[in-house]
């Protein structure tokens, strides 16, 4: 079994290949598709032809199937969505909305794993969400 991403609404499959499909909408309100690498720590990023966004804008992230808002509870800068690895067991996977941000965090129960040159900036709050 492959490593698979899930969207935590639907559980809908929301990865294809080497990477992860969103819909998403910048802050003047244009919308797009964009794909992350499925490789934790790969910053790689394609998106829709046109679809222009600017470092360090915050994008709205939705899934592609259901359309649910995946923005997190533990911190409204953060994305959420789930991780299936090759033995079915499932992960936490947090990510920076800001275009150019590079913050990812592998979570399941109070282990975490950190990607990411920039994941500095959240690790208290999730800290914090692990300890309560």
């Amino acid at each position: 079994m492959a490593i698979n991403y899930l969207c935590p609404h639907c559980r809908g499959y929301i990865s294809l290949d080497d990477n992860i499909i969103f819909s998403v909408r910048s802050t003047d309100f244009k919308v797009g598709l964009i794909t992350l690498h499925s490789d934790l720590g790969n910053y790689n990023v394609s998106k829709s032809p046109g679809f222009e966004i600017e470092a360090g804008e915050e994008l709205e992230f939705f899934c592609p199937i259901c359309h649910a808002e995946l923005t997190s509870e533990v911190h409204g800068k953060l994305a959420k969505i789930i991780m299936v690895d090759e033995n079915n067991t499932e992960f936490e996977i947090l990510f920076s909305r800001r275009a150019g941000q590079k913050s990812t965090y592998k979570i399941i129960g109070e282990t975490m794993e950190i990607f990411g040159d920039d994941s500095a900036e959240y690790i208290d709050f999730i800290n914090l969400s692990i300890n309560f």
